[in-house]
């Protein structure tokens, strides 16, 4: 993940004006806000998380051969 540094937000910023926080992963995705000038937490929108977790159909036609190949002996016997 690439970080921006004007996506860098202390702790106590966030926790003093968590709307500008907010508005601000609005405007560019997300939002790292540091604890003790370190990098602890990544603040992101919703939406980005449901992209990111949705898997597309090229990839689940993988995982459905793999898992037929992997079972393939299984499959034979129960078709008969």
């Amino acid at each position: 993940m690439l970080i921006d540094m004007k996506n860098l937000v202390s702790i106590t910023e966030a926790n003093r004006n968590f709307s500008k926080v907010a508005r601000a992963v609005d405007e560019n995705g997300s939002v790292v806000i540091l604890k003790n000038n370190a990098p602890r937490y990544v603040l992101v929108s919703f939406e980005q998380i449901m992209a990111a977790e949705q898997v597309g159909d090229d990839e689940l036609l993988e995982i459905s051969r793999r898992t037929f190949n992997l079972h393939a002996k299984a499959y034979k016997e129960l078709a008969r």
